[in-house]
């Protein structure tokens, strides 16, 4: 009898868990429109524009040309803000509907419940980062040098801003917080993350600056993994994404466990 209920209650479990799975990924994919053919555009006109016309007269940089060396930065931004923005615009929309009231109820734990959120986010930005591949080698050409490293490393930077778009919208109070983060903090951090140069192309003050950017070791491990090049040690890089994530799970478990920001 105990066995029988303990394996109810994990089918029930997993049901709920894919419920909310299928609604995220079903969301994003009716809006293709808004949520993956901006990303398609925007990264065309990043290779026309930076990795074409400017980067003729770049030259190369660590041996591979510019336009391919864009291409990891390029691919990860992506990523970044396609799985950021779907967990935080999804969770804090139901939220602002007050719908989020039949998720606590239910007897879904609260680790499922955060990490069907944040599986929506990652299939989200891996989809954009296989679409925005797909166009890079419309411009040119690509050898993997590191293939487990490259996906392990785009994989867990997915988790990394799900996990940060859904603590954005546990804080959040209206629309214009959810903005806030993306306008102010993660463009700018994500423009100075390496993704269209290399630090050590800046003076010595500036390099030590930006080793204070996360996302600069994120680009640099997703880049070691494409073409085996980067400005960062890829051991520290792979350690500090693997500590940050785990802190964010930690937090938003413990926030979504105490009701925090869902509860009135």
């Amino acid at each position: 009898m105990i066995e029988q209920t303990k394996k109810l209650m994990l089918s029930t479990q997993w049901v709920g868990f894919s419920t909310i799975l299928n609604k995220e990924t079903v969301r994003f994919l009716r809006i293709w429109s808004q949520t993956l053919l901006p990303s398609a555009i925007t990264t065309t006109l990043y290779f026309v524009i930076f990795g074409h016309l400017i980067g003729q007269r770049v030259g190369l940089i660590d041996g591979i040309t510019y336009m391919q060396y864009i291409v990891p930065g390029l691919v990860m931004m992506a990523i970044i803000t396609s799985a950021y923005s779907n967990v935080s615009s999804s969770f804090f929309g139901l939220k602002f509907q007050r719908s989020i009231e039949e998720i606590i109820i239910s007897p879904l734990p609260h680790v499922l419940m955060l990490l069907g959120f944040v599986a929506g986010g990652v299939a989200r930005g891996l989809l954009v980062g296989i679409i925005v591949t797909f166009i890079a080698l419309c411009f040119t050409h690509l050898h993997v040098a590191h293939i487990e490293l490259m996906i392990t490393v785009a994989i867990l930077s997915a988790i990394l801003f799900s996990l940060a778009g859904f603590l954005n919208a546990l804080f959040a109070k209206k629309f214009d917080d959810v903005m806030l983060v993306p306008t102010f903090i993660l463009t700018p951090l994500t423009y100075l993350g390496g993704v269209f140069y290399s630090i050590s192309m800046l003076p010595p003050f500036w390099q030590k600056v930006s080793l204070l950017n996360p996302i600069l070791y994120m680009v640099n491990a997703f880049r070691y993994g494409v073409f085996g090049i980067s400005d960062i040690n890829v051991i520290y890089a792979f350690a500090l994404i693997v500590l940050i994530t785990g802190g964010l799970f930690l937090t938003c478990w413990y926030l979504l466990s105490r009701g925090y920001g869902i509860r009135s």
